[in-house]
């Protein structure tokens, strides 16, 4: 046998080893994809069916309810609601234009290097934070900063609905809605900086090139391009806003009521599946408790499907 011919024998053995490697790759790939497809259904059902009970018991209706009663086995669950998509949206509207702005600073030209870098971490290790300690900090320090501020709005923008009452503690609405702001702050501020730092170089000379100022190429070139991008951090942090129990539970209050103030103390979803579910022994109490969870989890799913279409929308733009 010739060299050429054993060569060629190497070359087809070798092509075969590395097909069969990636056909192994990518079987493991697709079944990685369909187990998680699996547990994602596999945790519907099994929310759904525990949910059950309280679904036969009082439908659509539970949706619109006030009354949580546990001694008369009464439950409505449009307080929680209201609390958890009020701290989410107070969040992730204080939350992503900070981390925009955060993450200009710190991809762009605008401070010096040496800044830029240390900033970037100290931003990212906000997240490293366990959401106790935050709750502790918002208890003992966070709460006593934000009192007066709350006293000052009341006095001066009482005739607002958002301010109409007078604070009393500082727990609400917007203690746990900046809380919440400042622990989404670092996942849209670090993946919005990748985003940023991800897009091609030429986009900026070009745009320079053409005549157009720093702020011209970065609102009109930079930020339209990295629009997905930053889609995609906001989402991620408003499901984290919207799932996060135990620093809302210790600033929000914890009470049962909506109420239009800002000032005012309410109740999520995670806070009240967190205080209740381990004494819950009524399989309509556990059911109601589950009825919520299920709400928390389709509107979860529902904010990264508008997002992820909006997303799509401006790629193809």
């Amino acid at each position: 046998m010739t060299v050429s011919a054993r060569s060629e024998i190497d070359i087809t053995a070798s092509d075969g080893a590395a097909s069969s490697i990636d056909r192994g790759f990518t079987g493991l790939v697709k079944a990685i994809a369909c187990l998680t497809v699996f547990i994602l259904f596999w945790m519907t059902w099994v929310i759904l069916t525990s949910a059950l009970p309280a679904i036969q018991a009082f439908g659509l209706g539970f949706l619109t309810s006030q009354d949580w009663d546990i001694g008369n086995l009464v439950f409505g669950g449009l307080p929680y609601i209201y609390g958890t998509l009020m701290t989410a949206a107070i969040a992730i509207l204080l939350a992503l234009p900070v981390g925009i702005a955060v993450a200009l600073m710190t991809s762009e030209n605008f401070l010096p290097r040496w800044v830029r870098s240390p900033l970037a971490l100290l931003v990212e290790l906000i997240a490293a934070i366990p959401s106790v300690i935050i709750g502790l900090w918002g208890i003992f320090i966070f709460l006593d900063f934000l009192a007066p501020i709350q006293s000052w709005l009341f006095q001066n923008f009482g005739w607002i609905p958002l301010f109409s009452t007078e604070p009393s503690s500082g727990y609400g609405l917007m203690a746990a809605g900046v809380i919440l702001a400042i622990m989404i702050l670092p996942t849209i501020a670090t993946i919005t900086r990748e985003v940023l730092l991800a897009l091609p170089k030429e986009l900026t000379s070009a745009s320079r090139a053409l005549g157009a100022t720093r702020w011209e190429t970065l609102f009109r070139v930079i930020l339209p391009t990295a629009t997905p991008g930053i889609l995609g951090a906001a989402t991620l942090g408003l499901g984290r806003a919207l799932g996060e129990t135990m620093a809302v539970t210790m600033v929000i209050g914890n009470i049962a009521q909506i109420s239009p103030s800002l000032f005012d103390s309410a109740y999520t979803i995670p806070a009240v599946l967190a205080n209740e579910f381990g004494e819950a022994l009524d399989q309509l109490h556990i059911g109601s408790l589950t009825y919520l969870a299920l709400v928390l989890f389709v509107v979860t799913f529902l904010v990264n499907m508008v997002a992820v279409s909006i997303a799509r929308g401006f790629t193809q733009k």
